[in-house]
């Protein structure tokens, strides 16, 4: 038996590491700063986000009051046998990580999924990739990116997704463990964060459930590093519905260079690495 609790455990180490190494080798972690430099330098991308501004600070704010009034005191005193005097910080990181969370998923539910959709669509069209966009929405006639989107012919992102959800809340105990514990968490969180990113490209391609897991687990360790950048960023409370709009931006970029054929097994191709450098 400890033979083959040792086995497993390293065949575990041996994938962690392999994926390591994927994940700097694909430069996917880059994606959601060009994600943010892309977005500040393209103000037609910003039209979904600023149509959505007031209700979406509205909430995240509330969201933010709520979750400290309640639940800051209770997690604090449980993280003191734990941390001892740095307890105060860590549940107020802790509060701050989870009205992030629930401010993100309330907001994609109720408020941005049709803005997310069409910021998705929008920089697809931007780099040239409409024709991909055609099979997922109407296109219009025009110079403007957004202005070109017509009305949707498919909708893939979820109302509500209780999974994502009961995951986050089963592994918020990792939080207690000091640095390592949180550490683990962000990385879980995005290995599935980074899939998700991609939702709305696997329905453009028109992919089946079989091809869009072979497709993700042959870039695993990309779509890890991406998730993890993103996950971060969207970690910082009110700030995070702009990072959504961001990471979306991010995440069609790669979409657009995948299409292009300028991404490989290896990795991003290098000129794009030193794209990523430049403003766009």
């Amino acid at each position: 038996m400890a033979d083959k609790v040792k086995e497993v455990a390293v065949e575990e180490v041996d994938r962690i590491k392999t994926q390591t190494v994927e994940a700097a080798k694909s430069g996917a972690y880059i994606y959601p700063i060009r994600g943010i430099v892309y977005f500040v330098s393209h103000r037609s991308l910003w039209k979904p986000l600023m149509s959505r501004l007031i209700p979406t600070l509205s909430l995240g704010l509330g969201v933010t009051v709520f979750m400290f009034v309640f639940t800051y005191l209770p997690q604090a005193a449980l993280m003191t046998f734990t941390q001892g005097p740095l307890a105060a910080i860590s549940a107020a990181l802790l509060v701050l990580s989870e009205s992030s969370t629930l401010f993100t998923v309330l907001s994609k539910t109720l408020l941005i999924e049709d803005a997310l959709i069409d910021t998705f669509d929008g920089v697809l069209v931007s780099k040239n990739t409409t024709d991909l966009v055609s099979s997922g929405r109407q296109i219009k006639a025009g110079s403007d990116p957004m202005g070109k989107l017509g009305k949707l012919v498919k909708k893939p992102f979820a109302k509500f997704a209780p999974k994502a959800l009961i995951r986050y809340v089963m592994y918020l105990p990792l939080n207690f463990i000091p640095v390592l514990g949180t550490i683990m968490f962000v990385i879980i969180q995005g290995r599935t964060a980074g899939p998700s990113s991609h939702t709305r490209y696997f329905q453009l391609k028109q992919w089946n459930s079989s091809q869009q897991e072979k497709h993700i687990e042959q870039n695993r360790g990309a779509y890890t590093s991406f998730g993890i950048a993103a996950v971060l960023l969207e970690l910082v409370p009110i700030a995070s519905i702009l990072f959504a709009f961001t990471n979306t931006v991010g995440a069609a970029l790669w979409a657009a260079d995948m299409e292009k054929g300028n991404v490989t097994k290896e990795g991003t191709a290098p000129n794009l690495r030193e794209q990523a450098k430049k403003a766009e």
